[in-house]
């Protein structure tokens, strides 16, 4: 039987001394190399590179990328990590045309603004300046325009916004491929028909229409106008029933008394 080696109490300690020496000296590197993190985290955030760098704005089609920056509260000066990106979204959103707005970072000095704006449906006229109409019937009185972009149509002579409203209702519900057809649209209310309006075309045709069912009624036009002759000029008289044709030559001979039109199917 194999004798058990005995080892002294004298040969353990340096065993141990070393063993409590490494485990000392690694809790030490680990405090030490926490407290340099530490000391470089608090440097960072109080130095230059800590803060907002670089600013970027998309989804803006016609808000002005500086004006949604002002907006928002953001500078250059703020640091990077006490941006409330919350805040932010709430500020921006305050812009009439803006109906959604996301803020986030991107690492290390990057503040993101992506914005949903609502869709301009029309422009109206006042002295010598456009205002946008929106698909949320708001009229932005507060951008005025000297020019007419035509993107959209021109509304003139709505001086009811009653009538206005639901002109801007039914076009936001026509496909952007038809109201990019149309130029014009005015309000001539009768006796009879206080919703009547007069449409003038890109392609060159004029439409006398109706407020009432307009979007439902305009949906046929593109069809409609395709089956007339571009050579010849005229109106289209539209209606929940169908179309009329009416050339201006025969307007010219006969006025409007319903004779010579051509009858087109919608």
């Amino acid at each position: 039987m194999a004798e058990k080696k005995v080892v002294s109490i004298e040969d353990r300690i340096p065993k141990l001394k070393q063993a409590r020496k490494k485990k000392a000296n690694r809790r030490l590197i680990f405090y030490l190399s926490l407290f340099f993190i530490l000391i470089g985290l608090v440097g960072y955030l109080q130095s230059p590179l800590s803060r907002v760098h670089t600013i970027e704005v998309s989804g803006n089609n016609y808000v002005d990328e500086e004006d949604i920056i002002d907006l928002s509260g953001l500078s250059t000066s703020q640091n990077y990590f006490s941006v409330n990106t919350d805040e932010v979204e709430s500020k921006v959103k305050k812009h009439l045309e803006i109906e959604k707005v996301s803020v986030s970072r991107k690492f290390p000095s990057t503040i993101i603004i992506s914005v949903e704006e609502f869709s301009r449906i029309a422009y109206i006229q006042e002295d010598n300046d456009f205002y946008p109409l929106l698909e949320n019937g708001a009229t932005l009185k507060s951008y005025p325009l000297e020019t007419m972009p035509g993107d959209a149509p021109l509304l003139v002579n709505f001086t009811k916004q009653t009538y206005l409203q639901e002109m801007t209702k039914e076009l936001s519900e026509l496909p952007s491929s038809i109201t990019n057809l149309i130029s014009e649209v005015h309000w001539q209310p009768s006796e009879g028909n206080p919703y009547k309006v007069w449409l003038f075309m890109s392609d060159g045709f004029e439409v006398d229409g109706s407020i009432r069912n307009f979007a439902n009624t305009m949906k046929a036009y593109p069809s409609i106008s395709a089956q007339l002759d571009r050579s010849t000029k005229g109106v289209i008289r539209m209606a929940d029933g169908g179309a009329v044709f009416d050339p201006y030559e025969n307007i010219e001979k006969q006025g409007n008394d319903g004779e010579n039109e051509d009858e087109v199917e919608g």
